[in-house]
């Protein structure tokens, strides 16, 4: 298995040069060469696996065991679900009305994001070990990928880790999760800016080829196709948890429904659908809808500004990992993507052809939802279920209660099983519950944040956030 750029400007890499890399050289991302496709009786034998077991059989399809041998595969995975608290590692909540929620928040962060970087952490430890390397890991965030990325690679005495997280625009038990871990190799910078903003100055320095070259940079961000990979499961053990049975004629179709932000998880949905997993994706953002308007228009293009709104980790314009759904379904015409994607970088404006925006909208439903969609649907679950919402899963749980008709009739059959991606635990978005009415119920771990010693670096408006961003790195290796 070796991973290609979506640019085609770069020769193909094996796994671990994809896990070490942020963007490929040519500013595309990796991607495998090759997408496996499953036959019925793998779907079959497949389907009683627990979630750890299913992310160790997918993984051991894109890592070759020359690599990585299966029984290390498998330990270093192990190893990685080892501080969940759920004895599942995720878990399905059966509601009311047919909404089935899958927790993936059980993680040491609350938030989805444990999942795949903690296997990511393990993965980088393992190759990092055999040849005695150093890395400095770059990563912007919305508000769970730091501090996710953080709880991967701390007191990693081959490992650095620099993050940027947008001050103000992510909640307080966020940015506590990031600012209150003191270990010499994190590095958190406070910016006045939004989160795609703090993704300029990470772009630029992976973008200076010697730079990251000198100081081995690479990205935790959902660019990295590790994290891609393991979210992929899933997929898979939501279809297998909510479909009846697969002893039928025709395998039985279900719906995924997944709150997105820069489409790192959608993307792996994409994929899992495309290895012969019988879903249909519907794609849900909130008020900055710029995925929204691709799926239904074809309008790739930024809106005058980003919203701040209720879901904040999704409150992005810049959804990379849309480049990846499109090379998927352009046939991996390389060459196709890398003319789009320039386009879009100079003008910030795209059109999609009439041709793959068909492909698309046959791939994706979508919906976007409104603050006051998100604490709707947040109130209507806790009267209907006594269940509490974090204002992302609430996006998902909106489209579940509105099932906009127009939709379902052209594209879906109402009875077919659904599922709801739950990316967060509501316990770190007090101030949405608040303004739903609710009551926060805050884990002992969460309310302690408060009163621990914090870290961070200021990044101003008119600073060179890059420039800043160097100097620390090249301090960072003087002491190597």
């Amino acid at each position: 298995m070796e991973y290609i750029s979506t640019r085609g400007g770069t020769g193909a890499v094996d796994f671990e040069g994809a896990l070490f890399s942020g963007y490929a050289p040519d500013g595309g991302l990796f991607m495998p060469q090759h997408i496996p496709s499953l036959d019925r009786d793998t779907l079959q034998r497949w389907s009683s696996l627990s979630y750890p077991e299913l992310v160790k059989e997918l993984c051991s399809l894109f890592v070759p065991a020359k690599l990585v041998p299966r029984s290390a595969l498998n330990e270093l995975i192990d190893r990685a679900f080892s501080r969940f608290r759920h004895k599942n590692v995720v878990h399905m909540s059966r509601l009311k009305d047919g909404l089935n929620i899958l927790e993936l928040w059980h993680g040491v962060t609350y938030a989805f994001k444990d999942l795949s970087l903690s296997c990511t952490g393990q993965f980088l430890q393992y190759f990092l070990e055999k040849k005695q390397k150093h890395v400095n890991i770059l990563v912007g965030t919305s508000g769970d990928t730091g501090s996710s990325a953080i709880e991967s690679v701390r007191g990693q005495k081959n490992v650095d880790i620099f993050v940027l997280l947008p001050k103000g625009l992510c909640t307080q038990i966020q940015e506590l999760q990031m600012t209150t871990v003191i270990e010499d190799n994190v590095h958190v910078f406070a910016a006045r800016g939004n989160s795609d903003e703090i993704d300029e100055p990470i772009k630029e320095l992976f973008a200076d080829v010697d730079f990251a070259g000198k100081y081995n940079l690479m990205s935790l961000n959902s660019v990295n196709w590790s994290r891609i990979m393991v979210q992929i499961a899933h997929y898979f053990y939501a279809y297998f948890q909510c479909t009846p049975s697969l002893d039928t004629a025709q395998l039985p179709m279900m719906e995924i429904v997944v709150p997105t932000g820069g489409g790192g998880n959608i993307t792996a949905g994409c994929i899992a659908q495309k290895m012969g997993l019988p879903i249909r994706l519907v794609t849900v953002v909130n008020s900055n809808d710029i995925i929204h308007r691709t799926v239904q228009h074809g309008d790739f293009s930024l809106a005058e500004s980003v919203k701040a709104t209720l879901a904040s980790a999704m409150d992005i314009q810049e959804p990379y990992n849309v480049e990846r759904i499109l090379w998927l379904l352009s046939g991996s015409d390389s060459r196709l993507i890398k003319t789009l994607m320039e386009q879009f970088n100079i003008s910030k404006r795209l059109k999609l052809p009439e041709d793959l925006h068909r492909k698309l909208s046959k791939t994706l439903g979508s919906c976007s939802a409104s603050d006051q969609d998100i604490v709707g649907a947040m109130r209507r679950c806790w009267e209907e279920n006594q269940y509490l919402l974090c204002p992302h899963s609430a996006v998902a749980a909106h489209y579940h209660y509105s099932q906009p008709p127009s939709f379902l009739c052209l594209c879906f059959i109402s009875s077919i099983p659904r599922c709801c991606l739950a990316p967060a635990s509501a316990a770190k978005f007090q101030d949405a519950l608040l303004r739903a009415g609710l009551a926060p119920q805050i884990p002992p771990e969460i309310s302690a944040l408060t009163a621990m010693e914090t870290r961070s670096t200021p990044l101003e408006r008119g600073q060179d956030w890059a420039q800043v961003l160097r100097g620390r790195i090249e301090a960072v290796a003087q002491q190597w």
